[in-house]
């Protein structure tokens, strides 16, 4: 039996501490609408697209209403358009990103991910064509979000690829320079990316992934915060963890109840909770301040490595009692321009983009949301994504980087994004070149870890 406390808590922690769910995620397998005519192809995407995700927007308003739970967001994810693209390699794979922004603004969707490449071992067909049309694809669209794989623990990393990237996201930005750069905002460079994420902008449908499925991401760094607020000040590291942990089991059945509710609404399978901390620019609702709580004087100082590692490994640890299906990320986000603890610290000089490397070492996800200087190489670009996909391969972990180069803007200056994606101080970079290196190509061979057949 549900207990009054626990519904007052659970009222509480919505009203005062910004618990939400951040996200629906409708996934919709698009492998039945390739075809050799682009224009048919897009039209079978546009539809089946409509036809699955007609209702999710109502849908997940309904659920928000009845039971009181904020329900941020609702988004599509679709199987890597560079699958599609294969199938059509005379004409541009920007018509399948203008078909899939039309659908998502005719369901009403905030972003529909998967203009996705998969090319850790090697470039199929489709997927050069696909990664190159990227920058265009971005500028010219409002809610198409982009990631390419270019690693894995089992396969190495692809430095063909990582190359390429580096251009990518540069040119993604400036072609988008009149609008803060955003197309780079929606571009992700992974390595170890999951099948399953439902947050964007890396969400994508994986192949192994059934027709349609729905999964939920739900955030609640406000409520750890609040939690450990409320703990004594002899507590230990143990007990500090012990409270993470229980919260995070709280705020994971509230995700369950969701996306089991949605599910059963939608008629489509429920597949994870993706039990993740994920910040907003809103007051309190900071995984910095988290940290901070714990007894840090600001993010960034020595000792947050290891406090974030305390809160990713509590956070799972509690989340996964919680739920049947848990998947996608699960963890602690540090988006800098996404937390307003993080900017903060940013803009004192506390929190250096090699501090942010060292924290995506044990955090869940890897740079996100970090604006650098305009002037920045692709090399170096390039390099900064190399170095994030070498600490995913070897500890088996998802990292991932999301860069923004500020267009003719220089550090200390700020790109603003609006709405959950924020705003962020242009960081401070190391400009020595990593050229000769990432010029090289081929492969860094899968690590030793690699061999667990």
């Amino acid at each position: 039996m549900i207990n009054t406390h626990d519904i007052l808590e659970t009222i509480n922690m919505i009203d005062n501490e910004n618990l939400d769910v951040r996200t629906i995620t409708m996934g919709i397998s698009l492998l039945d609408c390739i075809d050799s005519d682009i224009q048919k192809a897009c039209t079978k995407v546009y539809d089946k697209i409509c036809g699955y995700a007609e209702n999710l927007v109502k849908t997940g308003e309904d659920i928000s209403r009845e039971y009181g739970i904020p329900i941020v967001n609702k988004r599509i994810a679709v199987t890597p358009i560079a699958m599609l693209a294969g199938a059509c390699p005379t004409t541009s794979p920007v018509h399948f990103a203008r078909a899939l922004d039309r659908a998502a603004k005719t369901v009403g969707v905030n972003f529909i991910g998967g203009y996705s490449a998969l090319v850790h071992k090697g470039f199929g067909p489709g997927d050069y064509g696909l990664i190159e049309s990227i920058p265009e694809a971005l500028s010219e669209t409002q809610f198409v979000c982009s990631s390419v794989n270019i690693g894995s623990t089992k396969a190495g990393i692809n430095m063909d690829a990582v190359k390429k990237m580096g251009q990518i996201v540069k040119k993604a930005a400036e072609l988008t320079a009149d609008r803060d750069c955003i197309g780079a905002a929606k571009l992700v460079v992974f390595c170890n990316a999951p099948e399953d994420n439902p947050f964007m902008a890396g969400a994508f449908h994986g192949a192994g992934e059934p027709d349609c499925v729905i999964n939920v991401g739900v955030s609640g760094p406000g409520v750890v915060r609040a939690a450990i607020a409320k703990a004594s000040p002899n507590d230990d590291i143990t007990a500090i963890a012990d409270i993470i942990k229980k919260t995070a089991f709280k705020i994971t059945r509230m995700g369950q109840l969701v996306a089991q509710e949605a599910s059963r609404r939608l008629c489509v399978p429920f597949g994870i909770v993706d039990l993740s901390l994920a910040p907003t620019p809103a007051i309190g609702d900071s995984v910095a301040d988290i940290l901070e709580g714990m007894g840090l004087e600001q993010c960034g100082a020595h000792g947050t490595t290891a406090a974030l590692a305390l809160l990713n490994d509590a956070v799972k640890k509690g989340g996964v009692m919680a739920s049947s299906h848990v998947g996608g990320l699960s963890g602690a986000f540090i988006p800098v321009s996404e937390d307003q603890g993080m900017i903060a610290a940013a803009k004192s000089g506390a929190l250096t983009l090699t501090k942010l490397e060292a924290m995506t070492a044990v955090c869940s996800v890897g740079l996100d949301m970090i604006v650098v200087p305009g002037d920045i190489t692709p090399e170096i670009i390039s390099g900064i994504i190399a170095d994030e996909a070498a600490i995913g391969m070897v500890n088996s972990k998802t990292t991932a980087v999301r860069l923004i180069p500020a267009i003719g803007k220089k550090v200390g200056e700020e790109l603003n994004f609006g709405g959950l994606l924020g705003y962020g101080p242009v960081m401070d970079i190391n400009t020595k070149s990593p050229s000769i290196f990432v010029n090289r190509g081929g492969r860094i061979p899968a690590p030793l870890q690699s061999l667990k057949n």
